[in-house]
């Protein structure tokens, strides 16, 4: 029989002076209850227990990590799949014809070649569709547009493009009259950077869509709405192809959902990171998917800004008013535009992934007859879509309403509970609460304080600032245990004020040895140690609320559960009662949902993050060495904080506290020696370091200068690079290079044949045509390049236009008078990109400002362009380069040969 007390026994070992007759042996209290005049209370929990549990929970996480994002289904052949179905051995035959045409960013001709590929495989799925199918090919040659977009990665800039091409296909039942008024448009780009044939980003989305395309002309005979694929090219270059097709193309104005498909990794799951606005398509999505795969917390990040990217859905939000999903694979994202986003890398059942989930999504959306109709940008934050999956299985789906009227309640009810318990208990409560609340934040000081600690050592150790890149499993060592490590620290000191301060439980009238007044205390301060949860994550919950944060519901999940669990197991309606020690199933159902609900997306984020530090510094050497480390370390030491407060809470009536605290250290120190050895190499040729090696020509100032600059997105220095190429390159921050969209802070330059390997008719030329009543004419020459990047000084300059050709001409005006945002420093940049028959001469006027107060140093004009050519300089470089490293590219990096340019201030 279970006694309802903590295990008692006479201390033999007492002082305390015996009474004289065996009827004094217990006291009683006001309400006759017996209580022993001396007891001892057993509050010491076996170590071997709490390393059992702490073990249970490692691998349930880890369970719960690999069946979320790494469980993928069986891949389907062609005979397997049907005529109806999906194969990934079909879809990864489109993946290896695209890569074999190796890089093929806008203008090149391995974009031709692709293109023309895509065209040919479309062509057949139109021979071959039902015969009450109609399949409608078209080769869409855009004219030039400027695409302005009013946030993220791309504000204060002018888009401009010309002669992009892409192939758009639609499919549609032949006997539905209305099929072709409604559309659903699927999207993905061809063109990929200049430094990786782009496997996964994004030759593995557009060999969905062709497989995709394929299926669904068998069975769209049965749609009450068409389907339509936009194959586009220009999205490296800023979203141009999406873009143009929304703004030009005349199927634009029947799309009512879009669906863009992405990459910033290579394989796995392909995850829904964005939604909305309308929350239709992922609720739709939701119940027809077969492996949903998403969470909210990646849209919050990427609307935040935390994640630097931007994908053409922005495009159809921003510009078209759309609604719909974005779509992402997000494994190996150290990879990411590198040499290595290679074929090998996609994970077998990636592609079957995303395409099985998105036929059973296209043919549930294009049967319905309740596709929304109208822009849905109107639609209110109240029906805004809360969602996330559940080991890959299920997809849970609300909306914000439902969700702030479900947190407001759990928010009242707390306040409740905590009210009446605080009544009840008294001056000890309150102080015992005050203390429960200083025990998380000292929790979250120490173990930020300790894993930073980390982050600054590791530059001065190892000979790169972020030496786990290649094994992310290091920051286990590095990063996790230093923040265990301050959590128990933190909580150790608020265990020794909560074990001292005056308590409630037990009235003065028990008569109790000091051994047992002692031994209560512990068990009680257990207690409020294990509530400094609630707490911690009620304070989450009312501040995600307030501001209506999707991934409000982790701190639902991470409160309930626990709170309902103490309230079954733990909870007493007397403070006369005696604590006991807290029970290892509170601690085991308290943690089963939430490890189940959060434990995968909260591994993946941290995966994640780390993967991106390979291209950390947007300006290379602006940023501390130590400062990715440092982002990577309060991550980490949060998750660490806001997760294991109620697991921490039990270690301190442990016998194995000080084994803990001596191991979180050995391996902490263990990691530390393993860095400083060099054992692991920081980049290896799966995992590269990213760099660029460019051909400069700099004109500015009238003198031409040329040079060879090797600059890194990678915290760290080139020293040890530079000495390995061997082509006498100075390294060091007095190397500065202002490439017009970033500037270079740190890199190794060399002159060594630099002066030859390019022509001068590249060269670039701005010069003034004429100046009158505050407008200069500036004609601009390109050199022949199609890519391009102009900074405008907007503190001088009060407005502009830009137009193709030589003013007498009168050419076609690419950007018109109006309003003008600037970007950082007060520049405003126009980033052009075309294809071959891309103009390269234009006339651009610049409006003064009238009453300019400002520094004539700066130039008023800044212009590079580029050429996608290997120099025999560059060639000898790259030839010479680690494996280690690759190049990187995205829209405003420059190719391998750049010239630059200025125009100084005139009046």
């Amino acid at each position: 029989m279970r006694k309802r007390h903590p295990k008692a026994a006479s201390d033999s070992s007492s002082s305390e002076p015996s009474s004289s007759s065996s009827s004094q042996q217990q006291k009683t209290d006001n309400n006759n209850n017996h209580v022993p005049a001396d007891k001892v209370v057993d509050v010491r929990r076996s170590g071997k227990t709490w390393f059992s549990v702490l073990i249970l929970i490692i691998y349930s996480s880890w369970a719960v990590y690999n069946h979320q994002h790494g469980n993928l289904p069986r891949p389907l052949t062609a005979k397997q799949a049907g005529k109806r179905g999906f194969s990934e051995i079909q879809a990864m035959k489109h993946v290896t014809a695209l890569t074999q045409f190796g890089p093929h960013p806008v203008s090149s001709d391995a974009l031709l070649h692709a293109l023309e590929y895509v065209l040919g495989e479309v062509e057949k799925v139109k021979e071959t569709a039902h015969f009450d199918v109609d399949v409608n090919v078209d080769f869409f040659e855009s004219k030039s547009g400027v695409n302005r977009l009013v946030g993220g990665l791309f504000k204060g800039k002018s888009l401009v493009y010309s002669d992009i091409s892409h192939v758009v296909v639609r499919i549609m039942p032949k006997y539905e009259s209305e099929a072709g008024e409604n559309s659903i448009l699927v999207s993905s780009h061809i063109d990929t950077v200049f430094s990786t044939g782009g496997a996964g980003d994004c030759s593995s989305c557009v060999s969905v869509m062709l497989e995709l395309a394929r299926s669904v002309s068998q069975s769209a005979h049965g749609f009450k709405n068409s389907v339509i694929f936009l194959f586009n090219t220009g999205e490296e270059e800023g979203l141009n192809g999406a873009h143009s097709f929304i703004t030009q193309h005349p199927w634009s104005s029947t799309v009512r959902l879009a669906i863009d498909l992405e990459a910033m990794g290579a394989g796995g799951k392909s995850a829904i990171f964005q939604a909305g606005p309308s929350p239709w398509a992922i609720e739709n999505f939701a119940l027809a998917a077969k492996y949903p795969s998403g969470q909210i917390i990646g849209q919050d990040l990427f609307t935040s800004g935390v994640i630097k990217s931007a994908t053409d859905f922005q495009v159809y939000k921003e510009v078209a008013g759309l609604s719909g999903l974005d779509f992402a694979f997000a494994d190996n994202t150290a990879v990411y535009h590198t040499k290595n986003d290679k074929i090998e890398l996609i994970k077998p059942g990636s592609l079957q992934h995303l395409g099985e989930n998105m036929l059973a999504f296209l043919i549930r959306v294009a049967s319905s007859s309740d596709l929304p109709k109208d822009k849905t940008l109107e639609t209110s934050d109240s029906d805004a879509a809360i969602y996330f999956d559940i080991l890959g299985k299920y997809m849970v789906v609300y909306r914000q309403k439902f969700a702030t009227m479900m947190y407001v309640s759990v928010i009242m009810q707390s306040m409740l509970i905590w009210v009446m318990s605080l009544l009840m208990g008294g001056y000890p409560a309150v102080v015992s609460v005050m203390l429960s609340c200083l025990s998380f934040i000292l929790a979250w000081i120490f173990s930020v304080a300790f894993s930073v600690a980390v982050a600054f050592i590791l530059p001065w150790i190892s000979s790169s600032p972020v030496p786990y890149a290649s094994y992310p499993l290091m920051t286990i060592g590095l990063f996790v245990s230093p923040a265990v490590l301050g959590s128990i620290s933190g909580q150790h000191l608020v265990f020794g004020f909560l074990r001292k301060k005056p308590s409630n439980r037990n009235s003065n009238n028990m008569e109790l040895s000091a051994k047992l007044r002692d031994d209560l205390a512990k068990l009680e301060a257990e207690r409020w140690l294990f509530k400094a949860g609630f707490i911690q994550w009620f304070v989450l919950l009312v501040l995600g609320t307030y501001y209506k944060l999707g991934s409000t519901y982790l701190a639902l999940v991470w409160l309930v559960p626990p709170a309902f669990a103490y309230g079954l197991l733990e909870a007493t309606l007397t403070p006369i009662r005696f604590p006991k020690p807290l029970k290892l199933a509170t601690l085991v159902i308290s943690l089963a949902v939430p490890i189940l609900v959060s434990a995968g997306g909260f591994i993946r984020l941290a995966g994640t993050m780390i993967g991106m530090l390979v291209r950390f510094d947007r300006n290379p050497g602006g940023s501390p060495e130590w400062l990715g480390n440092v982002v990577i370390a309060v991550v980490i030491a949060s998750f660490v904080s806001l997760t294991l407060v109620y697991l921490l809470a039990y270690i301190h009536l442990s016998g194995s506290k000080r084994s803990i605290v001596t191991v979180l250290c050995i391996v902490t120190a263990l990691s530390l020696a393993l860095v400083a050895s060099g054992f692991l190499p920081a980049f290896t040729e799966d995992t590269a370091r990213a760099v660029n090696v460019v051909h400069v020509v700099d004109t500015n100032g009238g003198d031409q200068v040329s040079f060879i600059s090797l600059f890194s997105n990678t915290p760290g220095h080139l020293n040890v690079e530079a000495e390995q190429i061997n082509e006498e390159f100075s390294c060091g921050r007095d190397n500065k290079v202002d490439f017009v969209s970033f500037e270079t802070k740190y890199s190794c330059v060399s002159k060594k044949d630099a002066e030859v390997g390019w022509d001068k008719r590249d060269i670039p030329v701005l010069r003034v045509v004429n100046e009158e009543k505050g407008i200069v004419t500036v004609s601009m020459e390109t050199g022949g390049s199609s890519r391009w990047i102009l900074g405008i000084d907007m503190e001088v300059v009060e407005d502009f236009t830009l137009q193709v050709g030589q003013e007498e001409e009168g050419g076609e005006l690419m950007i018109g008078r109006g309003e003008k945002s600037s970007g950082e420093e007060g520049w405003h940049q126009i980033q052009f990109s075309g294809g071959k028959k891309a103009p390269t001469k234009f006339v651009l006027k610049l409006y003064q400002k009238k009453d300019d107060e400002r520094n004539k140093d700066r130039p008023v004009l800044k212009l590079r362009t580029d050429f996608d050519r290997v120099t025999p300089q560059v060639k000898r470089v790259l030839e010479r380069l680690p494996s280690y490293c690759s190049q990187f590219g995205k829209s405003t990096s420059p190719f391998t040969l750049s010239f630059l340019a200025s125009l100084p201030y005139t009046k």
